[in-house]
């Protein structure tokens, strides 16, 4: 049996540290890729893709879509409110949110389309 020769010990190395490489560059372009994808998502309606616009209503914040008037809560948010002592408290922050809403230009013009419109 003859012994291998030198040159295919190289070869097989650095085809090893070729597919290393390949894998380490797929892996931070993989990373970068779901990176910029998040960021397109960011503040954006998970019902319709709009733009979602924060305000606060008696220290909770609450995004609002001016397109569909889709409100979204961060996570804990809703059991700071609901552990607040004042009654109906819950009620308030949501009336409040929802007649900003309504008050703001985009959101008069969902609301005033008169009979007939649907949500």
């Amino acid at each position: 049996m003859k012994p291998e020769k030198p040159s295919r010990n190289e070869d097989e190395y650095f085809a090893r540290e070729d597919a290393e490489l390949l894998r380490k560059q797929r892996e931070r372009a993989s990373v970068a890729s779901a990176e910029a994808e998040r960021k397109t998502h960011y503040m954006k309606c998970p019902k319709d893709g709009y733009d979602l616009v924060s305000s606060q209503h008696h220290g909770v914040t609450i995004e609002t879509c001016a397109h569909c008037g889709g409100m979204w809560l961060d996570a804990g948010e809703l059991e700071t409110v609901a552990k607040d002592d004042s009654p109906n408290v819950i009620t308030r922050v949501f009336s409040d949110a929802l007649s900003s809403f309504r008050r703001s230009p985009r959101g008069a013009d969902k609301h005033s389309s008169g009979p007939g419109h649907s949500r």
